[in-house]
Formats: C-alpha cells, structure tokens, sequence
C-alpha cells in the first residue's frame, strides 16, 4: 500500500468513528474535518509523487462513498431537511447512479469522472455541516443543488463521450 492509498484508508476509518459520535459535536467536526482533507491530500500526493493507479481511483471513490453515507446516516436525523431538497437529492443520484449502470452495462467497468464539476461540488457539500450554524440549509443546500445537478449532467456528457 502506497502513501496516497494509506492516507485514503484514513478517511474510511474516520468514516467509521463517525458513527460512533454525537452530530454536530466537537469529536464530530474533528474526524469530519480529518476525512475531509484526507480526500484532497491523497490525490495530489498520488499525482505529486506519481503513484496515481487505478485501484487508487477506485479505493478513493469507495471511500468517499462511505464517507457519505456515514455523514448521511448521523446528519440527517440532526437536520431539518426540507421535503424538497430530499426530492432534489434523489433526483441527482439517480442520475449518477445512472451514468455508473450505464457505464458497466455498456463496458463492464466502473468509471468514476473526477471532473472539476465533480470538485466543487463535492468541497460545496463537504462545507455544508461546518456552514449549518449560519446559514439556513435551505440557501446552502439551493447552491449545492446546482452545482450537484450541473457536476452529474456534465458527467453524463463526458461518460457518453468516451463510449
């Protein structure tokens, strides 16, 4: 295991404390915050010291996955959601998870598009917990929304154009 795949290993054990912690609180925030820069710090380390591989690309989305899924699990009981947003985060997945069937369908492999889109997005949604004490979810969440729709559109178009 390389130094960009250990730091990305990091951000799943995160994920698991996660669990274990109180929403919202200090211990929280600290391992929230450790995973978050964990995910930057392994790609640039991997293209840095050119340790880049598949199986890197693969473990960091397998890793962010989790890391989404934790937060999901432990912010959603603690957040007042609109009934709107859940639709609009629904309709934003299942265009992802569209692009990765269609994807394995047509080429029997899992492709995951690490767009610029896909960046800004993902640092939007990653700001949004920290951002919950002074910005009403329904503004932050609207801005993220956007650029969600926009990033998996965009994905759409790039993957239809390597197939």
């Amino acid at each position: 295991m390389n130094l960009p795949n250990a730091i990305t290993a990091v951000r799943i054990l995160c994920s698991a404390a996660i669990l274990f912690c109180n929403a919202l609180s200090p211990m929280f925030f600290a391992l929230y915050v450790t995973a978050g820069v964990s995910d930057i710090a392994d790609g640039w380390i991997a293209r840095r010291t050119n340790t880049a591989s598949e199986f890197g690309s693969k473990f960091d989305t397998a890793a962010d996955m989790a890391f989404v899924i934790v937060c999901l699990i432990k912010l959603v009981p603690a957040v007042n959601i609109p009934v709107w947003l859940i639709v609009w985060t629904g309709a934003i997945a299942c265009i992802k998870i569209f692009n990765i069937v269609s994807v394995y369908a047509e080429k029997r492999q899992f492709v995951a598009v690490h767009s610029a889109m896909n960046k800004a997005a993902g640092a939007l949604l990653f700001a949004l917990p920290l951002t919950l004490p002074l910005i009403d979810i329904k503004y932050s969440a609207t801005t993220i929304c956007i650029a969600a729709t926009l990033a998996a559109i965009d994905e759409s178009r790039r993957i239809r154009k390597k197939l």
